[in-house]
C-alpha cells in the first residue's frame, strides 16, 4: 500500500484540508473510546482535581512565605498553612492514581475494541483483497499501530489535557498575582507555538514513514520465520540475515530523522520558554525589591511559572506522539472501513430445500485482478447434476482451482453466472451458499490449536462422538488417540506436530464432518503413502455416496473410476468422458496419462 505521506503538491488550502483530515483520525480512536462514559466521566474528574490540586500548591507555599518568612511570625498559625499543603498532596496523590487506572482502563479496552473491529472486518474481506496486501503487513499493523494507539490514549492523551489544564490555569493564577508579568509571559507563547506547528508536520511525515518500515520489518520476519525450512535447507541463512538487517537499517534511519526534528524541535521551545522565563523573572524581582509584590507572590509566580513552562515543554513532546497516534489511527481506520467486494446481496434469494447439490457454469469468463490481462477461464461452461463425480485434470494454470474459488464465491466471474441448485451466487446468502460446500484442499491448514477445535471447525458443535467417527472413516483415529492428551493435544503451528498424511487425514475428517451436499476434492490424498492413499481414497468414496463432488486430480490414477472426466487447457474444456474414452481419442488426457503411467512404470 502507498504510504499516505507521498502526496502530490497541492494548494494551501488543499493542503490545510489534508491536514484537517489527518488530525481528524483520531476520531477513530474516538469512536471506540466513547463507549464508556461512565471511565471517560471518572477520568475527567480526577484530571480536573489532580490539575487544580497542583495549581494550589503555589497558592500554598505563598501564604507559607508570606507569614512564616517575617520576623516575629506566630509559628503556631504556621502549622496550618502545612496541614493544607499536605492535604492537598493527599487529594493530588489519590486524584492521580484514579485517573491513571481509569485512562489506562479506557485505553485498554478501547485498543482490545479496535483489534476486535479490525479483525472482524478481515474476515469479511475475500481472498483477491490479501493478494493485494500482505497479510504479514496487516498483522503488524493490528500489533504495532494498536500499541501506538494503546500508549497514546493509556498516557500521553492524560499527559497532554492535564499539562493543558495546568498550563491554562497557571496562566489565569499568574495573572492574578502579576499582570504585567503574566503579560510579558503570555506574549512568548506564539513563539512557542510557531515551532511546534512548522516542524509537527516534519513530525508527522516521519512518523508515518517510520510505522511503515517498521511494518515492512515484521512482515519480513513472519516470511522468514514462517519458512525456516526452506530458508535453511537452501543454506540462505546469511542472505536473510543481511536482508532483514537491511531493513532495520532502514527503519532506524527514519526513526533517526523523525527524532532528530524533535529534538531540534524540543530544544527550540525548551530554549524559549526558559529563556522568556528567566527575563520575566529579572523584571519580577525588581518588582519585590520596589514593594510592587510581596515576597510570598513571587515565590508563588515562580513556582506557578515552572509549572506553565514544563506544562507547555511537555506539550510540545506529546504534540508529536500524537500526530504519530493520528497516523497510526488512519491506517487502523483504512482497515476497519475497507468494505468487501464481495458481499451478500441485501435481499438474498434462498437456497432450495432439501439442497440437491447441482452446479452449473455458464458462459463464465474471469481474469484475477492481479493478472488482469490473461484469462483464467474463458466462455467457460459445464453443468454437473446432483450426486454426480467429476474430476478436473489438465496442466497447471489450466483454470481448475480457479472452479473451486468461483463455487465459493471467493471472487465473481467478469461474464457469465455460476449456479448452484438453480440460484446464481450473486443473488444467495454467503453463509447459506458455502455451508452447502466441503473441501480438502491439497495445502492443508491446520491451526495452532488442539485436535479436537481442528476436526471441529467442519461442524463446531459437533460431539466427541461425531468427533470420533469422522476420524475412523478418514483413518485418522489411530494417531490421533496415540497424542500424548488424545483430541485436547495441541498440534502446533501449522500441525507441527504431525506428518503430512496426518495432516492431510485432519483435513479430510474435518470435512466428512461438515457433511455438505458438495464436496471439493483438490488431490486430496496426495501426502499419503500408499497404505494410507487406500484407506483414505475408500473412506473418501463412501463420502462422496449422495454427494456432488469435483476432484482435481494431478496424478490421473485417482480418477480412473471418475463418472465423467473434464480435461481443462488454458481455461476452456478441451475433452470430457471416461478414463478409457479419453484415453482411445489420443488426446491431451491420453498423453498426460501416458506420461504419468510410463514413469510409474
Amino acid at each position: 500500500m502507498s504510504d499516505a505521506t507521498d502526496i502530490p503538491p497541492q494548494s494551501a488550502e488543499a493542503a490545510s484540508r489534508a491536514k484537517g483530515r489527518k488530525l481528524g483520525n483520531l476520531r477513530v480512536i474516538w469512536g471506540f473510546t466513547r463507549r464508556y462514559p461512565l471511565q471517560l466521566l471518572i477520568a475527567l474528574v480526577a484530571l480536573i482535581v489532580s490539575a487544580a490540586a497542583t495549581l494550589w500548591i503555589p497558592r500554598t507555599f505563598q501564604l507559607v512565605v508570606d507569614h512564616g518568612f517575617t520576623l516575629g511570625a506566630d509559628l503556631s498559625s504556621i502549622g496550618r498553612y502545612f496541614r493544607e499543603l499536605l492535604f492537598v498532596v493527599f487529594i493530588l496523590a489519590i486524584a492521580t492514581a484514579v485517573r491513571f487506572y481509569s485512562v489506562t482502563w479506557v485505553a485498554e479496552r478501547g485498543v482490545a475494541d479496535i483489534r476486535g473491529a479490525v479483525h472482524r472486518n478481515l474476515l469479511r474481506l475475500p481472498p483477491q483483497w490479501f493478494e493485494e496486501n500482505r497479510p504479514s503487513e496487516i498483522a503488524s499493523r493490528l500489533t504495532s499501530d494498536t500499541a501506538i494507539v494503546e500508549q497514546i490514549v493509556g498516557s500521553t492523551v492524560s499527559v497532554a489535557l492535564r499539562n493543558l489544564l495546568i498550563g491554562i490555569g497557571g496562566i489565569l493564577y499568574l495573572f492574578a498575582l502579576a499582570p504585567a508579568i503574566a503579560a510579558y509571559m503570555l506574549i512568548g507563547i506564539p513563539l512557542i507555538i510557531l515551532p511546534m506547528v512548522v516542524l509537527g508536520g516534519q513530525v508527522r511525515k516521519l512518523s508515518r514513514s517510520s510505522q511503515d518500515r517498521v511494518a515492512d520489518i515484521g512482515a519480513m520476519a513472519a516470511e522468514t520465520l514462517g519458512a525456516m525450512r526452506i530458508v535453511q535447507a537452501f543454506g540462505q541463512e546469511d542472505r536473510e540475515a543481511g536482508r532483514f538487517d537491511a531493513a532495520v537499517d532502514r527503519g532506524f534511519a527514519t526513526a533517526r530523522r523523525r527524532a532528530l526534528v524533535r529534538a531540534i524541535m524540543t530544544a527550540l521551545v525548551i530554549f524559549m520558554l526558559f529563556g522568556g522565563i528567566t527575563l520575566i523573572m529579572w523584571d519580577a524581582v525588581s518588582g519585590v525589591a520596589s514593594g510592587r509584590i510581596s515576597s510570598g507572590a513571587i515565590t508563588a509566580f515562580v513556582i506557578t511559572a515552572g509549572l506553565v513552562t514544563g506544562s507547555f515543554g511537555a506539550l510540545t513532546e506529546v504534540y508529536g506522539d500524537i500526530l504519530r497516534a493520528a497516523g497510526a489511527a488512519a491506517r487502523l481506520g483504512e482497515l476497519i472501513a475497507v468494505e468487501p467486494d464481495i458481499a451478500p446481496p441485501a435481499d438474498p434469494v434462498p437456497l432450495p430445500q432439501p439442497p440437491r447439490g447441482a452446479i452449473d457454469f455458464s458462459g463464465v469468463t474471469f481474469r484475477y485482478p492481479t493478472r488482469p490481462d490473461s484469462a483464467a477461464l474463458t466462455d467457460f461452461d459445464l453443468s454437473v447434476a446432483p450426486g454426480e463425480t467429476v474430476a478436473l485434470v489438465g496442466p497447471s494454470g489450466a483454470g481448475k482451482s480457479t472452479l473451486f474459488a468461483l463455487l465459493q464465491r471467493f471472487y465473481d466471474p467478469q461474464a457469465g453466472e455460476v449456479r448452484i441448485d438453480g440460484v446464481p451466487l450473486q443473488r444467495a446468502d454467503l453463509s447459506d451458499l458455502r455451508g452447502r460446500i466441503a473441501m480438502v484442499p491439497q495445502e492443508t491448514v491446520i491451526f495452532a490449536a488442539s485436535a479436537r477445535d481442528n476436526l471441529r471447525y467442519g461442524k463446531w458443535d459437533a460431539s466427541d462422538a461425531a468427533l470420533w467417527e469422522a476420524a475412523e472413516a478418514a483413518n485418522a483415529a489411530d494417531f490421533l488417540r496415540a497424542l500424548p492428551q488424545g483430541l485436547d493435544t495441541f498440534l502446533g503451528e501449522g500441525g507441527a506436530r504431525l506428518s503430512g498424511g496426518q495432516r492431510q487425514r485432519v483435513a479430510i475428517a474435518r470435512a466428512l464432518l461438515r457433511d455438505s451436499p458438495i464436496l471439493l476434492l483438490d488431490e486430496a490424498t496426495s501426502a499419503l503413502d500408499a497404505e494410507g492413499e487406500r484407506l483414505v481414497q475408500d473412506a473418501l468414496e463412501r463420502l462422496m455416496e449422495n454427494r456432488t463432488t469435483l476432484v482435481i486430480a494431478h496424478r490421473l490414477a485417482t480418477v480412473r473410476a471418475a463418472g465423467r472426466i473434464i480435461v481443462m487447457d488454458e481455461g476452456r474444456i478441451v475433452e470430457t468422458g471416461t478414463h478409457g474414452e479419453l484415453v482411445e481419442r489420443g488426446g491431451l488426457y491420453a498423453r498426460l496419462a501416458s506420461l504419468q503411467f510410463s514413469e510409474a512404470a
